[in-house]
Order: C-alpha cells, then sequence, then structure tokens
C-alpha cells in the first residue's frame, strides 16, 4: 500500500448550469483555503454531466467556463490538482472494476438516483450507475477526506462500503475516506424558495446568485429574495427560513455566524441592503479576475492538460493496484 498523506482531500464539481453563491461559499472557498494546509485535488466531472441529457456544445462550454471562475475565486493550479475528468482515462477504468463488486441494489436504492429517475422515461444506464463513479474518483487518489454536503454524504458512505468491500476480498487496497461537512453555509437556499436548496439546474433563475451576475441583478434577486410576516430578525431555519438564509449568506460573507449578525439588523430592508453588499463585495474581485483569464481560454485549458498529467502520474499506480489484486493480469 502506498504511503498517503492524512489530510488528502478531493472535491468534483460537475460542468452543468452556471456556478452560484452556494457554490462558491459551500464548496470554491472552503477548496481555495484548504489549498494552503492540505494535499488537494479539485476535478470537474464532465463524465458525470453525461448522465442525462445534454448539449455536447454547451457542456464543453460549461467546462472551460467553470474551471475559469474556479481560477478566479483563487484555485492555485501549484497548490492543489486541477483537471478535468474525462482527461484522465482512469477514472473509468476504475469505474469498471469497482461496478464488478458492487451490487445493483446498492445503486438503485441512492436516494439522487431515486429522484432523478422518478417519472422519467430516458433513465440512462449512467445515472444508475454514477455513484460508483464518484467512488472511482476519490479512490483514485487515496484520498483522505471529502468535503461534501448533507445530499452527497449518502454516495461517499457507498464508496466506504466499497472500498471496504474491495480490500477485504482482494487484499489492502484503497484508503477508505471520510465526510467532512462544512459548518457554516454547506447548504445555501434557494432566495425564492428557502426551504429548497439554492441549485445549479434546480433553482429559478431568481432563486440562485450566479457567480457572473451582474451588480444590479443580484441586488435585485436579494431585494425580492423571500423573508418572513413577522418581521423579526433571528436565525431560526425552521421557523424563519427565509430570514436565516439572507443570514447565513451575509454571515459567510463577512466570516461571522447567523445568530451573531442577526443583532446588527431591525429591519428586512437593512437585512437585504446589508447582505447584497456584502455579496457584490465577495464577488466583485471574482468577477474582474475571471473578465482577464476569459480573455486567455488557452491559458485555462494549458493549466487542465498540465493537471490531467499530473494526475494520470498519480492514478496509474492506483488502478495497477486494482487490477493486479481483482486478479487481472498486469
Amino acid at each position: 500500500m502506498t504511503t498517503t498523506i492524512a489530510t488528502r482531500r478531493i472535491t468534483g464539481l460537475q460542468p452543468t448550469g452556471e456556478l452560484h453563491l452556494g457554490n462558491l461559499l459551500g464548496a470554491i472557498q472552503p477548496m481555495v483555503r484548504d489549498q494552503y494546509t492540505s494535499d488537494s485535488i479539485v476535478f470537474l466531472a464532465d463524465l458525470h454531466a453525461l448522465t442525462v441529457t445534454h448539449e455536447p456544445r454547451r457542456l464543453r462550454e460549461n467546462t472551460l467556463r467553470q474551471a475559469t471562475v474556479l481560477l478566479a475565486a483563487g484555485l492555485d493550479p501549484d497548490r492543489a490538482l486541477f483537471y478535468v475528468q474525462s482527461q484522465v482515462a482512469d477514472h473509468a477504468e476504475l469505474h469498471y472494476l469497482l461496478e464488478c463488486t458492487t451490487a445493483y441494489g446498492e445503486a438503485h436504492r441512492m436516494i439522487q438516483f431515486r429522484e432523478k429517475s422518478a417519472d422519467r422515461a430516458d433513465v440512462r444506464l449512467s445515472l444508475l450507475t454514477y455513484p460508483v463513479m464518484q467512488a472511482a474518483d476519490i479512490l483514485l487518489h487515496d484520498a483522505v477526506e471529502v468535503p461534501v454536503g448533507e445530499d452527497q454524504r449518502q454516495h461517499v458512505e457507498l464508496t466506504r462500503d466499497i472500498a471496504t468491500r474491495f480490500n477485504h476480498r482482494y487484499g489492502d487496497t484503497f484508503v477508505v475516506p471520510r465526510v467532512v461537512t462544512p459548518t457554516v453555509a454547506a447548504r445555501v437556499m434557494d432566495l425564492t424558495n428557502p426551504t429548497a436548496k439554492m441549485g445549479k439546474t434546480t433553482s429559478s433563475a431568481s432563486g440562485a446568485i450566479g457567480l457572473l451576475d451582474p451588480p444590479d441583478l443580484v441586488t435585485r434577486k436579494i431585494n425580492r429574495a423571500v423573508t418572513d410576516s413577522d418581521g423579526i430578525i433571528e436565525y431560526d431555519p425552521a421557523l424563519r427560513p427565509g430570514v436565516s438564509n439572507l443570514l447565513e449568506i451575509l454571515a459567510s460573507c463577512v466570516g461571522g455566524t447567523p445568530a451573531g449578525v442577526a443583532a446588527d439588523f431591525t429591519g428586512y430592508g437593512q437585512l437585504k441592503r446589508g447582505t447584497a453588499e456584502a455579496v457584490l463585495g465577495l464577488l466583485r474581485p471574482l468577477q474582474a479576475r475571471y473578465e482577464t483569464l476569459s480573455r486567455d481560454p488557452g491559458y485555462v485549458r494549458l493549466v487542465l492538460a498540465e493537471g490531467a498529467e499530473r494526475a494520470r502520474a498519480r492514478t496509474a499506480e492506483t488502478v495497477f493496484r486494482a487490477k493486479r489484486a481483482i486478479g487481472v493480469l498486469t
């Protein structure tokens, strides 16, 4: 077994839809911080995006745009391993090996599969098996920690089960990872429906703040955000989901706690103005950097190509280990 770094972390983002404020606060900012204290891997999971109907040209555009946004947000390819999933074939090869050690029932009972396949006639087989590819994504790198929200915890638990079973049947091969859940802004909610998570493809146009939205649009969306009827500014997600969502967003932008920042406001209008100012202050430098990087897509492509080359140097050894263990002639 190879020696692993205790703080190796991996994060994957699907290049579908537009990256939004929830992605920035819940995933991107933590990964930028982690790159200074851990061995960080960040990849764009474009193979996962093939599990549902998609337009090929748009997928390529989204992949390049999201890579540019991540670099603009502070991801440093000299510190973090950053690449596109499809450019490292070991993801697909290990995926198949892990499918051969995973039961149909395990994949079928995944909550996201049941939700995404409900009332659809065109369910793709890859939608059923993509949690197994997600396991391959993680296990390829001997990752110890996987930062995810609660909606992805089940998939990481499946990864743990697969790795443990493989190790038991075929010998010590994989590091068994653990979940790391962000404590603040792990679930930024939809501005128009604060009981639902802000999503790249599930939120309405006014419910999600895109990272590239112009300032006037950001302000307008926050001003129209759903609050509550009693006028009380208090952090209570169960009783006051709208106000609590704004407080969580504000706290994440300024580095406070939702309950702590609540004391600074006496009315909903004031709270919305303060939240808008904080969000715009967070987005301005990102958008300025994005404008610069987007003028040189060749640079972004080079960063991704170099990252893929570095990744292949690491993942090839993992696949060799797995093939040897499972009985494939190597």
